[in-house]
């Protein structure tokens, strides 16, 4: 087993076949302390915090992704096409982009729509649309359904920008019917659908762009155990 640039794994086999990608490092840590069994760390580096556990008795794995689909990009990709990963599931937030999409609703990106250059790279004679998978996508609102979730599906906005200079850009997204906006889920379907693999990202609402609530940083790393309930009982 060779060690890629940013998982410095030396085990063979020590990272089970599906992850949860959380953005904040700190957030796969306090995933694999309160849901995973038998936990063991398997990367450090750049302080990307991974383990791998079990969850009511399967192998599964927790690592952080940073921010941005740059980030995201790297992560995943090392993932599927160096550990083997068939099944990639971000658990992350999101600002709502409408009214009625709720501060700690669980939103299901069916799709991600974005203003990244990222499918660039693969030179398509046109536009791609970046698409969660159907199977986990189908299994995470049939589970959902059977706990009482009420949750939201559908498109969603992967922004390569934060602190955007325009304002006021995110009501033109809204008015297409997009419920919220985030920054890696793009990245991540498109490097899924590329390798053939399975992802799908689940989001909780932390603020809105609408009302201008907003959860704070220690309730975003701690508080949003219903979606890493849904995402754990997915895998």
């Amino acid at each position: 087993m060779i060690p890629t640039p940013h998982i410095q794994v030396r085990e063979q086999g020590i990272i089970a076949e599906s992850v949860l990608l959380p953005g904040d490092p700190l957030r796969a840590k306090f995933i694999a302390e309160n849901f995973l069994d038998d936990v063991v760390q398997f990367n450090e580096v750049r302080n990307m915090f991974g383990f791998t556990g079990t969850y009511k008795g399967k192998k599964v794995s927790v690592m952080g992704t940073g921010m941005g689909m740059p980030s995201i990009g790297i992560y995943s990709y090392e993932l599927i096409h160096f550990y083997g990963v068939k099944n990639l599931i971000r658990v992350g937030t999101a600002g709502a982009m409408q009214e009625y999409v709720k501060i700690r609703d669980i939103v299901l990106a069916m799709s991600a729509s974005t203003n990244s250059n990222y499918a660039a790279q693969y030179n398509l004679p046109g536009t791609y649309a970046p698409t969660a998978s159907w199977k986990l996508l189908e299994k995470a609102a049939r589970m959902a359904e059977s706990k009482g979730l009420d949750i939201k599906v559908g498109n969603i906005l992967s922004s390569d920008i934060f602190y955007d200079d325009d304002k006021e850009s995110w009501r033109k997204w809204a008015k297409m019917g997009v419920l919220a906006v985030e920054m890696e889920a793009a990245a991540l379907y498109m490097n899924a659908a590329k390798a053939g693999v399975d992802a799908l990202c689940i989001l909780t609402i932390s603020d809105s762009l609408v009302t201008h609530e907003a959860t704070t940083s220690e309730e975003r790393q701690k508080t949003f155990t219903k979606m890493i309930e849904l995402a754990l009982d997915v895998v």
